[in-house]
């Protein structure tokens, strides 16, 4: 995959003047608004079906599919946008996670780019006024809103609008770790699809820099160092730096693994499983990336490095938990080969009749990001989403006719039979393998 991801803003239509007053969809009541300063929001539409917003967000996308239409999504998504004003911090909330949920399921583009303006506008509402869950709400939503709408004005004016408060956050010690965590993956995920800034683009760098760099001093020995409550957030912060290294010239690539590529290693001997395994895989794709540009690219410190990543492939710590150890020894087999035989254990994603290969380190960060921010809705969206179709080089969505889809469609009831079978399965085979151990128990 290049690492200049694909720009495809022909499809970009108008709707952006009338956002404000699209939003309205029922019968109308006065809200307490934020506070003093945003006294001038006195009406806002309001849905009756909508008193309790947390239903629609656990399942209400699923139960659209199946057994609603388009136009009922829609008329219960302008109840949601309208609830993400309310002055109840928890409706705020479950409003903003239904909308997610919504957005990760369909397919809304237009719906969206007439309501931009009026979502904008409640993300940024919340990311100032709310704590640490709604904060972390906002921010999985900016990001949804950037991946429905792509490459393009409307998306570079969200960006230009949630920056500086996301900076904020992130910055801010005295915030929510959670909430400081959610905004820099926001931040550099909306800047991966939005600026076509180089100079934003290495703003947004640094200030993640300014992040993960901080777990570079920890390591005051060869014994390695204990995690901090900040580590998740410093896990984060390098994943997304990482997703947007890919898309650096090639002169901006190789001074940024010139300034890294040596201080990386020492978050390996970190405790906390997850950050050694954000630091293995960044270094597989700074080695991918360099090899890339450098045809005779040399580390001075292979052999050290290649033990390290060599012990943690075959790690048997008695200390660690066994879900932690299989799962690193996983990740460094492959992180190992990739240092030191240049190679890359090829995956196959399949969804709808396609299939997708991830064949090197820079496509496999790039899809676990976005399916970590879309969830189950990513298959939907590798088949439907012209941005994401761009970037992995899917080419145009495959259009299947109606009879087609429906075969493809599994109904709740049969997944729900399939479950249970493969339950009952389990539950067999797990008994008749502790009367084998009882059998020979008896038998000594």
């Amino acid at each position: 995959m290049p690492k200049n991801k694909k720009r495809n803003s022909s499809h970009r239509g108008g709707g952006t003047g009338a956002a404000a007053a699209a939003a309205a969809g029922g019968q109308h009541r006065n809200v307490q608004p934020f506070s003093d300063e945003d006294a001038s929001i006195e009406t806002m539409s309001h849905c009756s079906g909508f008193s309790d917003p947390a239903s629609f967000a656990e399942d209400g996308p699923e139960v659209l599919d199946e057994e609603g239409t388009q136009e009922d999504l829609e008329y219960k998504l302008k109840g949601l946008i309208d609830l993400t004003f309310d002055k109840s911090a928890k409706t705020r909330q479950a409003a903003l996670e239904g909308i997610k949920n919504a957005m990760a399921s369909k397919i809304l583009y237009e719906f969206i780019l007439e309501r931009r303006i009026t979502l904008t506008d409640s993300i940024e509402r919340c990311l100032k006024k709310g704590k640490s869950d709604e904060q972390r709400a906002a921010a999985g939503l900016a990001c949804i809103l950037c991946v429905q709408l792509g490459p393009g004005i409307e998306s570079e004016e969200v960006l230009k609008t949630l920056a500086p408060i996301l900076k904020k956050i992130i910055c801010d010690g005295t915030a929510s770790i959670q909430a400081r965590q959610s905004c820099a993956i926001c931040f550099g995920v909306c800047c991966f699809i939005a600026t076509d800034d180089i100079t934003e683009l290495y703003s947004t760098m640094e200030c993640l820099e300014n992040i993960f760099t901080k777990s570079y001093h920890k390591e005051k020995d060869t014994n390695g160092f204990c995690s901090t409550p900040n580590t998740v957030l410093h896990i984060s912060s390098l994943l997304v730096w990482t997703l947007l290294l890919t898309i650096c010239p090639i002169n901006e690539v190789k001074k940024k693994i010139e300034m890294h590529l040596h201080k990386l290693p020492s978050l390996l001997s970190c405790d906390d499983v997850n950050m050694r395994i954000a630091a293995g895989e960044t270094l597989a794709l700074l080695f991918e990336l360099a090899r890339e540009t450098d045809n005779d690219f040399y580390y001075e410190d292979m052999e050290s490095l290649t033990q390290k990543l060599r012990a943690l492939a075959t790690d048997g710590n008695k200390h660690r938990a066994k879900i932690d150890k299989r799962k690193q020894r996983s990740v460094f087999r492959d992180v190992l080969r990739a240092v030191e035989e240049r190679d890359f254990p090829t995956e196959t994603v399949k969804f709808g009749p396609e299939r997708m290969y991830i064949d090197c380190w820079v496509k496999k960060q790039t899809y676990d990001t976005f399916k970590e921010i879309l969830g189950t809705g990513m298959q939907y969206h590798l088949q439907s989403n012209e941005f994401l179709r761009n970037v992995f080089e899917l080419g145009p969505p495959v259009m299947l006719d109606p009879a087609t889809l429906k075969t493809m469609k599994i109904s709740r009831f049969e997944r729900h039979l399939y479950n249970s079978a493969a339950f009952k399965a389990r539950t067999k085979a797990r008994s008749k393998c502790r009367d084998k151990r009882a059998d020979v128990g008896e038998f000594f």
